[in-house]
């Protein structure tokens, strides 16, 4: 009474599916129980009401208050994560000045090169412009004299 090959994979592949069915209901099902509970708490929001002149500055009031308070709480932390920051910042430096300066020196090279080609380029394209200009600027300074 053995089964062959291919009953026993449409046997196996209708387990899995069903597997995936229940599984998949039971995700649904956790998920609209979660869903309910996440917001049971919370009322509608008339917008006309909370926008209008009068609530809306009351309303931006309370949320920068609610804002610096959460800053005002994490105050220390702040400035010790800042501090800590300056600290590896200026280890970093000292470590790898060297480095650093040759980076330096190789991208101001980098740069001028760049600029050099830039204006040779930008000369190239603008030659008849700039060489008009240069002629009417002599012609101005020749009637003025």
């Amino acid at each position: 009474m053995s089964m062959n090959l291919e009953e026993l994979k449409k046997l196996r592949e209708a387990n899995f599916a069903k597997h995936k069915k229940k599984k998949r209901d039971y995700y649904l099902k956790s998920k609209e129980k979660t869903q309910k509970n996440k917001y049971k708490d919370y009322k509608a929001i008339d917008y006309s009401e909370e926008l209008n002149s009068e609530n809306f500055s009351k309303n931006i009031k309370l949320i920068a208050k609610k804002q610096k308070a959460h800053i005002d709480d994490r105050k220390e932390q702040i400035i010790q994560k800042i501090e800590e920051y300056r600290e590896k910042k200026q280890t970093y430096y000292k470590e790898n000045r060297e480095k650093r300066l040759e980076y330096d020196k190789e991208y101001r090279e980098k740069k001028k090169e760049e600029l050099k080609e830039y204006r040779r380029e930008y000369y190239k394209r603008n030659r008849e412009k700039i060489l008009q200009k240069q002629k009417e600027k002599r012609k101005k300074i020749k009637e003025e004299e």
